[in-house]
């Protein structure tokens, strides 16, 4: 199989890989220069660096690779006694650059009102690809998104039936009403959508919690939303709300550590002190403005 098409393959199937390439030989190595190995997020190789404990190696730091989506170089000294790590004693030295193959993460955006357009033009500079949904053709269309990967336009309950979020997909839900909120949320829930957000005051999104917890979701399946969508910045308006929102996602992708204002966090800490009697206007909450 050709590494490369595999790439593309995986690329477009939304999956992620690193490729693992001899990038610098010092003596004799059980491989040649610019030998490459694939290593696909469930562990399997295609091509080889040489084989042996080296392989394996370089395997479980692709994965962290995967994982960071940052670059590694690994330096290996085969000039050792076969019961040292490697297991090689070709006598020379080589080192493997190893690089993530990582697809375009994929932004769904519901709703192509303010917040929804703000958020389609922040996220597609960002490195994001953007789909826009929405029931108004007046709204989703491609003159308005004319850089959307796609934008669809008609009943949203029948679009959501023929969308396949991955484990590595975004949902963004921006819509105009609590009942198109309510639907795509029920929807994405179920999804193994790597991100899921939600804008709305706390209200708001304790009532939908309430009515999806009623129906059977679990509180697994809700703790997984970002809602009140975005990071706390008290943003105001479309434009603002919308950077919170990719500033949101941009921490999601990229595994941020630091203690982060989330808009959710407050309504937690709110939940937890003021228990179901909760503030509608809560500090943090993202207003509707989709």
């Amino acid at each position: 199989m050709d590494i490369f098409e595999e790439i593309n393959r995986l690329k477009r199937e939304g999956k992620r890989a690193a490729l693992a390439t001899i990038v610098n030989v010092h003596g004799s190595i059980p491989s040649v220069m610019a030998a490459k190995m694939l290593v696909r997020e469930d562990g399997s190789i295609i091509g080889t660096v040489g084989g042996g404990c080296v392989e394996g190696d370089v395997r479980k730091e692709a994965m962290e690779v995967m994982r960071s989506e940052k670059p590694h170089t690994c330096s290996f000294n085969l000039d050792q006694r076969p019961d040292d790590d490697t297991g090689l004693v070709c006598g020379g030295s080589l080192q493997i650059f190893i690089e993530p193959v990582i697809p375009s993460p994929r932004v769904y955006i519901f709703g192509a009102g303010h917040v929804g357009f703000n958020v389609q033009k922040i996220a597609t500079i960002a490195g994001f690809e953007t789909v826009v949904v929405d029931d108004r053709a007046v709204f989703a269309n491609r003159e308005r998104f004319p850089d959307a990967a796609d934008v669809l336009s008609g009943e949203m309950n029948e679009i959501m039936t023929e969308l396949s979020p991955c484990d590595s997909s975004y949902i963004v839900i921006v819509t105009r009403g609590h009942r198109h909120d309510l639907n795509v949320l029920r929807w994405a829930i179920d999804t193994p959508a790597f991100y899921i957000g939600m804008i709305g005051s706390a209200r708001k999104v304790l009532a939908l919690f309430e009515q999806l917890k009623s129906e059977g979701a679990s509180a697994e399946c809700l703790a997984r939303v970002y809602a009140p969508i975005g990071i706390d910045i008290a943003a105001v308006t479309p434009e603002e709300i919308a950077v919170s929102i990719v500033a949101e996602l941009i921490a999601a992708r990229r595994h941020c550590e630091g203690e982060l204002p989330h808009a959710r966090k407050r309504l937690r800490e709110d939940e937890e002190e003021m228990g179901s009697q909760l503030n509608p206007a809560a500090a943090g909450a993202v207003p509707d403005q989709a």
